[in-house]
């Protein structure tokens, strides 16, 4: 009798058991769901680009965030498709680098109604409401040409003729880089800009247009050029020294980025200054995405810390540079 028991003991002990572990798996499925995030990217148009590309799908990964990524190849209409699939996905978070400033309201309206909060990243958005995104992380562009003004008055002793590469026409920062460069400027008579294109943010337009600028009638008269990022600088400087000029001294030149490729221009003694602005903003951008998916407070807007760089700085800094 007492073995009868003791074996109805123990099979009511496993059922207990059986059934603790049945209602374990029966929790939520959603209980360690992964966090859905979209991003909507500008391109690969330089290797600042890339570089921040590279610094996002890191830490998304090392964080075990789902990532959908979309390289919108510079075009605002792949964007805005980017965004609205992910609004259809169902994502936690968008975050988007605007390839330009105007034109997604529409769209961003559609993420609010949907419930998703928008993350500006990089680059911001001219929105009438600012409440259809969440958060803005980025540089101070500005600033970023106030310092290059600032490099360039000090240089040519307050005197130079400046020919100026521009970043995409209507990018954020193509717009504040040149306004916090011609705030500067303005108070000096003798800081003049000839000539002023854009060349796209790329190393190869970046050349076509130097290139175009020294065969110019005015073009003999340049002896400074402030370009808006690094990779049209390097394109420049090549347009330079096939032309026969020595880049770095004929012309000075300071551009906005920090890449290694300025730095490696620089020790050479071709890049006279670059601005940094720093790609490397995968952390901080998703200690901001994961407090805005779990709805809390976070600021309207965080700036990216970042220096300045001459060449002779250069060479001691070039192995440390990270992109």
């Amino acid at each position: 009798m007492m073995n009868r028991l003791a074996v109805a003991a123990s099979l009511l002990a496993a059922l207990i058991i059986g059934c603790d572990k049945g209602s374990e798996s029966k929790q939520p499925a959603g209980a360690h769901k992964p966090l859905v995030v979209g991003f909507a990217q500008v391109g690969a148009e330089s290797s600042w680009r890339t570089a921040n590309s590279e610094s996002i799908k890191k830490e998304a990964a090392k964080r075990g965030i789902e990532l959908k990524f979309v390289d919108a190849q510079q075009k605002q209409e792949n964007q805005i498709k980017a965004i609205r699939s992910f609004i259809a996905q169902r994502v936690d978070v968008i975050v988007l680098s605007p390839v330009v400033e105007t034109g997604f309201e529409p769209v961003l309206r559609e993420a609010k109604q949907a419930g998703i909060p928008v993350v500006l990243s990089d680059r911001r958005a001219d929105v009438s409401d600012e409440s259809l995104y969440t958060t803005f992380i980025g540089s101070d562009f500005v600033q970023e040409g106030r310092r290059a003004a600032e490099f360039l008055v000090k240089k040519m002793n307050q005197k130079a003729n400046i020919a100026e590469l521009e970043g995409t026409p209507g990018s954020a920062p193509a717009n504040d880089r040149k306004k916090g460069f011609d705030d500067v400027i303005k108070n000096y008579p003798d800081m003049k800009v000839l000539m002023s294109q854009t060349g796209d943010f790329t190393r190869a337009k970046g050349k076509e247009v130097m290139e175009a600028f020294l065969k110019s009638p005015e073009g003999k008269n340049i002896n400074a050029l402030f370009a808006h990022n690094d990779d049209m600088a390097l394109g420049a400087i090549q347009a330079i020294e096939e032309a026969g000029l020595r880049p770095g001294k004929d012309i000075t030149i300071v551009s906005i980025d920090g890449v290694k490729g300025a730095f490696e221009a620089m020790a050479d003694g071709k890049l006279n200054c670059t601005v940094e602005c720093n790609p490397l903003i995968g952390p901080q951008l998703f200690d901001l995405v994961e407090k805005v998916a779990a709805k809390q407070s976070v600021p309207h807007r965080v700036n990216v810390q970042e220096s300045v760089y001459t060449e002779d700085q250069a060479k001691e800094m070039l192995p440390k540079r990270q992109y």
